[in-house]
């Protein structure tokens, strides 16, 4: 890779254990290793854990928060403008009983209601949705956690503020959410390129297909990482090849591999033809990108 452009490359799949983090922090190890700046930015709020396999000294930790529209039903005519107008359905309103209430985890903070409203009704509440640390490694590795509030409906504005901090980065890693909902969207669509991690069974092959055909309408760029290869069968690698998508890697289903992964420690690490593999990765995705 070389230090005169910048990418930004995204780790996903369409479930859960697949091996997203594995992969994420060997390329995030193996970058800054080769002295290359790079931020890896853990985007699975609801339950980060990048900070089990490499953590640095918290430099800030930043609130996220978003205003909540409070009614006032004493000032509230009941004209039903602020309902019509909330295009998300957060307005519970019931006019024949003159009952009107803000749903907080539907509200998307648009503003739409407050505009809407022409007495006086409406006012906002701050609610904390969650928290991004920023960890630093060394002079050229940082690391940035997205971890949303217990209970916090959406993670979504906790994972934009995270990336948004990883903006200026050369190299920038985006551990994603699993499968593809809005957070793993809310993930992806600022990547330059996707890795789809998955393994060689009927399960993942299936969740592979959701996220391909999920990557596709978003026109992105992607390529596969087979892990716990030789446990399944050969399904997926058919179904790559026929639709002409790059393994970029397979990463074996071996004991030793499970061990140094469950204490926590480094592939790339413990084994440098590991570290070799996951170099030749990220030149492929460069070439990809700027193909």
């Amino acid at each position: 890779m070389t230090e005169n452009s910048k990418i930004k490359i995204a780790v996903a799949s369409g479930k859960g254990g697949t091996g997203k983090t594995l992969v994420s922090t060997n390329l995030f190890w193996t970058a800054q290793n080769a002295g290359f700046p790079v931020t890896l930015v853990d985007c699975d709020a609801e339950e980060p854990n990048v900070t089990e396999f490499v953590s640095g000294d918290v430099l800030s930790t930043d609130t996220v928060t978003q205003n909540i529209p409070v009614i006032n039903p004493e000032l509230c005519v009941f004209c039903g403008k602020c309902f019509n107008y909330c295009n998300y359905n957060a307005i519970v309103y019931l006019p024949a009983n003159q009952f009107i209430k803000v749903v907080e985890d539907l509200c998307h903070d648009c503003g739409a209601c407050k505009v809407a409203c022409k007495f006086g009704a409406i006012t906002e509440k701050e609610k904390q949705l969650g928290t991004v640390n920023s960890m630093y490694l060394n002079s050229h590795a940082e690391l940035i956690e997205a971890c949303a509030d217990v209970g916090v409906y959406s993670p979504v504005p906790v994972i934009k503020k995270a990336i948004k901090e990883a903006s200026n980065s050369y190299l920038a890693l985006f551990d994603s959410p699993p499968g593809i909902s809005c957070p793993f969207i809310a993930t992806v669509e600022n990547a330059d390129y996707v890795i789809l991690v998955t393994e060689p069974t009927p399960f993942g092959l299936n969740d592979l297909k959701l996220s391909v055909e999920t990557l596709q309408q978003l026109k992105k760029t992607f390529g596969v990482i087979v892990n716990r290869a030789g446990l399944g069968n050969r399904e997926v690698y058919d179904w790559l090849q026929q639709n002409k998508i790059p393994l970029l890697l397979e990463i074996p289903f071996e004991r030793e591999i499970a061990r140094i992964y469950s204490e926590g420690r480094l592939l790339a690490e413990e084994k440098p033809a590991y570290q070799l593999q996951f170099k030749q990765v990220l030149k492929a995705i460069e070439k990809s990108v700027k193909r």
